[in-house]
């Protein structure tokens, strides 16, 4: 009997506690081919807006190995919102590593995982209803950019703008 009762109370416990987690309003990510991010290969991810009143902050996803060769990943962030025929971009800096070296984020065996708030300034602001497209490009000096695995985009709804 007291099994039965440790059992129900951890999985309250695992429920509440993920239940805490914000749910995305938008997560979406693309696998690399060969595991190397070329420059003519931009994820293209697709959002339906319909809340124009409330802020949105975008997370840029990534998932590589530990044999990443350098500390952090430069790229291009174009958002083409509706009725755009030109999307507005943006260069971000998205570190991967602290300073000594070790990977930040989440890491399970020679895999890590991040997940990273991007400051795009006015370029995603949502202003309007309807479907906006945003692309990512890597922008690194090296091509296939190696040992990349997956890359996305994640959008968490906020508080009513003022």
């Amino acid at each position: 009997m007291n099994n039965k009762l440790l059992i129900v109370c951890f999985l309250l416990f695992t429920f509440c506690l993920a239940g805490c987690l914000p749910a995305p309003y938008y997560q979406k990510d693309e696998p690399m081919p060969q595991n190397a991010w070329t420059y003519n290969f931009k994820p293209k991810f697709s959002v339906d807006i319909t809340d124009t009143v409330s802020n949105y902050q975008p997370f840029f996803l990534i998932r590589h190995t530990q044999a990443y060769p350098y500390n952090n990943l430069w790229i291009w962030v174009y958002v083409k919102g509706p009725g755009d025929s030109v999307a507005k971009k943006a260069r971000i800096n998205v570190p991967l590593a602290a300073a000594n070296g070790k990977w930040l984020g989440r890491g399970m065996g020679e895999i890590w995982e991040q997940r990273m708030p991007m400051d795009l300034g006015d370029t995603i602001r949502f202003n309007h209803k309807g479907t906006y497209e945003i692309s990512l490009e890597q922008n690194m000096r090296i091509n296939p950019l190696p040992e990349v695995l997956h890359v996305g985009l994640r959008l968490e709804k906020g508080v009513h703008r003022q």
